[in-house]
């Protein structure tokens, strides 16, 4: 089996992915960033906004429109209330990162083998894939970015600037610069060039790095033109959210320098290697190709340092530095497959046992959760929880047989395996079933009165509504609507707002409508997500 994945290697990693998560995505509920996306393109074929982009009919300058418009294309083929249609262009691209990191290792002279391994963890990194719901933007730019630098290292390497590979560079970062700013171009280009200067001595005539440059500029006006288009069309709103946007990164989520030092746990299963790998002192003498190593660790450490100085910081932005990271982790699993079998120093063997181990433990004692949920397993969420715990166990127990055994090899592709029951089977076990009892604003859409909402409204109630919900406030005050009737939502009940309605309007409380998946004595509970609806008739 191995061999066979060895033999196609793009095609397994495209299969990975699509495996994984590509059949149970849906499971996981719509995030507040992913439904702005969504309400945004649904807005696009709704309203023809493409360039000018909306969200709750309202301007949405925020993130630029690629994204967008390629949600709106999936949408457009597969339903736009289909989260899962929805969520296959950010899997498509998700899996793009994990096959040009292979073409990229490939470049650096590393074997296929070991490439196709520098693919798998990437992918298998665990802010790789969250990333895909938490900011959907985000998985685009870098997806984008790392498609131009392996460009861009080609033509590092040979010194000059052919008309495909200069070509494809400029798109490429044009694109990641129309799906989400400056973020790609700060935390994976200059870091890329400053560790290629670095580990690979930067070679060729003025004129080459001169030419360099002239595509490196004009990728990023060409990927700037919306931004130029919008600050003409509607300089003011424009402005203001610019404002707004560029005042966040000096002043919004201010964490110190030190903030991501513990970014390798990013790489969930991984985070042991990851650690390891990045010991320049003991790696340096152990890696099959020590230029490539310097330049994966550099790119790495480098990533780390331009974040730690800007003053906002969030933990998605380390998603790129996953990228370099997982090629570094790389070079420690292939020195591992190559050399395991040889170790006797037990500080060598004992990090690999715990980071296997575990993973193998977790595996064979999965049904051990069955004793902790809360939840009554029925029917088929009964039958995927049974096959889940038994195809862990039969993985759980082959680890511990490999690791036994030092074929290190075998033991990686399980746990590869590992991830794959979890997303193709386990996921859709994850979605809670208290929410039957939830009522869903959905239901309101066919109603035939018009709903209005109250100050605020969480985008995934409006994504879920599957319309626009107009506010009845402005700056201002309130605005009354011509209908005689209609229906007001309010994530708070105010009685000073509904005591001055109740002047013009009779007024019946309805409903209490939630999308919450998580039941309310949980953490995962969100209050936003839990609106009262109320009817309004004009007296």
């Amino acid at each position: 089996m191995i061999k066979l994945i060895e033999k196609y290697p793009i095609l397994s990693l495209l299969l990975f992915v699509v495996v994984m998560l590509g059949f149970t995505i849906d499971a996981i509920p719509v995030s507040i960033m992913e439904a702005r996306n969504f309400i945004s393109a649904r807005e696009m074929l709704t309203d023809n906004n493409w360039v000018l982009t909306t969200m709750n009919g309202e301007a949405r300058y925020q993130k630029p429109p690629l994204p967008t418009w390629i949600t709106a294309f999936f949408g457009l083929l597969f339903g736009i209330k289909s989260v899962l249609a929805l969520r296959w262009p950010a899997l498509l691209f998700m899996a793009s990162i994990g096959i040009t990191t292979f073409l990229l290792s490939k470049k650096l002279e590393l074997s296929k083998s070991h490439s196709l391994v520098n693919g798998f963890i990437v992918l298998s990194s665990f802010y790789v894939i969250g990333i895909i719901i938490e900011a959907p933007w985000d998985i685009y730019t870098h997806a984008f970015m790392l498609m131009a630098l392996y460009q861009l290292f080609i033509m590092f390497q040979k010194q000059k600037t052919s008309i495909v590979h200069s070509l494809l560079f400029v798109v490429f970062l044009a694109c990641s610069v129309l799906s989400k700013g400056p973020v790609s171009l700060y935390v994976l280009l200059l870091s890329f060039i400053i560790s290629y200067g670095i580990a690979y001595k930067f070679k060729g005539g003025a004129l080459h790095f001169l030419k360099l440059f002239s595509l490196l500029v004009f990728g990023i006006v060409l990927g700037g033109w919306w931004y130029f288009h919008v600050r003409v069309a509607d300089p003011e709103t424009f402005t203001a959210i610019a404002e707004r946007e560029t005042s966040n990164w000096s002043s919004y989520n201010v964490r110190p320098f030190y903030y991501y030092w513990s970014f390798f746990v990013q790489s969930g299963l991984w985070a042991v290697a990851a650690l390891v790998s990045l010991i320049y002192s003991y790696m340096k003498s152990r890696v099959s190709n020590l230029k490539a190593y310097r330049f994966s660790f550099f790119w790495t450490i480098i990533a780390i340092v331009l974040l730690s100085i800007i003053p906002e910081k969030k933990s998605r932005y380390l998603m790129p530095v996953l990228i370099p990271l997982a090629i570094n982790i790389g070079f420690y699993i292939e020195y591992l497959i190559r050399e395991f079998k040889n170790l006797k120093s037990k500080k060598e063997t004992i990090p690999v046992y715990f980071q296997f181990g575990l993973i193998g433990v977790i595996a064979i004692l999965f049904w051990v959760i069955w004793f902790f949920s809360s939840d009554i397993l029925t029917g088929m969420l009964l039958v995927r929880f049974v096959i889940t715990a038994i195809v862990l166990a039969i993985i759980g127990f082959f680890i511990f047989k490999f690791l036994k055994s030092k074929q290190i090899k075998s033991v990686f592709y399980l746990v590869i395996a590992f991830m794959t029951t979890l997303g193709l089977v386990a996921l859709p076990i994850s979605k809670s079933h208290s929410q039957v009892d939830y009522k869903h604003v959905s239901e309101l859409k066919h109603s035939g009165l018009q709903l209005y909402h109250l100050d605020y409204v969480a985008p995934e109630v409006i994504y879920n509504y599957g319309d626009k919900i107009p506010s009845i406030k402005t700056s201002e005050g309130y605005v009354i609507p011509n209908d005689k009737r209609f229906y007001l939502l309010t994530n708070k009940v105010k009685p000073d707002t509904i005591d001055a309605l109740s002047k013009v309007y009779k007024i019946e409380f309805k409903d209490t409508y939630d999308l919450n998946s998580s039941n309310k004595d949980t953490r995962g509970y969100k209050n936003r997500l839990t609106n009262v609806l109320y009817e309004l008739t004009r007296k």
